[in-house]
């Protein structure tokens, strides 16, 4: 069963930085694009970022130019680099494939922007 595990998460001032990691089991990782999501308070899951099995990546629309996904296949995880992070990025982040596959969503981690 493969199995997802989310950290890097935290409390940080507006405009700070944060690094999340994602450590998938498995043989689905390398075979599969990979995604950050993310849920805020009383708001569906959505996609942040996508990065594919090469270089490839995508964002949405509200991280692009902040957010930078990336991924080492040999360690089977993938990263999220935020900056110039907001109150509005508020939320528990979690990965999974892109498109997902994975049901048994990991526990998340928790960033939180406040002053």
């Amino acid at each position: 069963q493969v199995q997802l595990v989310e950290s890097g998460g935290g409390l940080v001032q507006p405009g700070g930085s944060l690094r999340l990691s994602c450590a998938a089991s498995g043989s689905i990782f390398s075979r599969n694009a990979m995604g950050w999501y993310r849920q805020a308070p009383g708001k569906q899951r959505e996609l942040v970022a996508r990065i594919g099995g090469g270089i490839s990546t995508n964002y949405a629309d509200f991280v692009r130019g902040r957010f930078t996904i990336s991924r080492d296949n040999a360690k089977n995880t993938v990263y999220l680099q935020m900056n110039s992070l907001s109150p509005e990025d508020t939320a528990v982040y979690y990965c999974n494939t892109a498109p997902v596959l994975i049901h048994n969503w990991g526990q998340g981690t928790q960033v939180t922007v406040s002053s």
